[in-house]
């Protein structure tokens, strides 16, 4: 079985360490420490000019996913510059204030993203039955789901993620995310039945100065993709699917 191995960066240099790593498919965000947010478009150009399939986050600000006056509109339209700039995808999510789904946000994200695939992001970890968000992102026709199974790490929620899968049949793919290394991805990957996984692969930085941090330009280091670690999950995932006998 082949396993799709997707890398999320936020800078250009970890595009090129996904690239020069193994990697399939880039998702590309700014500002990973927040969680992922829109990158910009010189960013998204030269991602798309490395050749691999890039999913472009879609997300206007920090915090949680009800959305905002104002919200829809500019989401929707960095949905389209997005697949214009020439993004393969896009990686969205909505909520109602209760934790469900927003279901009409969903589905005017997917009408804006045309024939671009269409990832539902962690979004759906917050709401109170991810395995039913399953089913309502197959209804409307997303190819993704990014999850941890509501659980803080993958490897934590991989009962749910196996779940997910299982009430996906086929229909979008389920995609692992939170907390996966070399060391566990292979056990996930048999645990869950997942054939795509998501990581950072990344390594922390020397921390900024004190009066970096003390003029709020940063809350503490940030963490850079690690092309070692691309390799090493790239090398556990095919290693751990190689046909008997090889």
């Amino acid at each position: 079985m082949t396993v799709l191995l997707e890398i999320c960066v936020d800078d250009a240099a970890g595009v090129d360490a996904a690239v020069a790593g193994g990697a399939d498919r880039i998702e590309l965000c700014s500002a990973l420490e927040l969680g992922g947010l829109t990158p910009s478009p010189a960013l998204l150009r030269h991602a798309v000019a490395s050749g691999l399939a890039i999913h472009a986050m879609v997300r206007p600000r920090a915090g949680g996913f009800l959305l905002q006056d104002g919200d829809l509109y500019f989401i929707l339209g960095e949905i389209r510059l997005a697949l214009a700039a020439g993004a393969a995808g896009v990686v969205v999510g909505a909520l109602q204030a209760d934790g469900q789904l927003d279901r009409a946000a969903l589905s005017a994200f997917r009408e804006a993203a045309r024939d671009g695939r269409i990832v539902l992001h962690r979004a759906i970890d917050l709401t109170p039955d991810p395995v039913a968000a399953t089913e309502i992102a197959c209804a409307l026709g997303y190819d993704h789901i990014l999850s941890s199974g509501g659980a803080p790490s993958a490897c934590a929620g991989a009962a749910t993620l196996a779940q997910m899968v299982a009430a996906a049949r086929g229909r979008l793919s389920i995609m692992p995310g939170a907390g996966i290394s070399p060391d566990n991805v292979a056990q996930l990957l048999a645990q869950t039945g997942a054939r795509e996984v998501h990581g950072s692969a990344s390594m922390a930085m020397p921390p900024p100065a004190d009066a970096v941090i003390r003029l709020g330009f940063a809350s503490g280091p940030r963490r850079a993709t690690d092309i070692a670690k691309v390799r090493a999950m790239r090398a556990a995932i095919d290693t751990r699917h190689e046909p008997q006998g090889t």
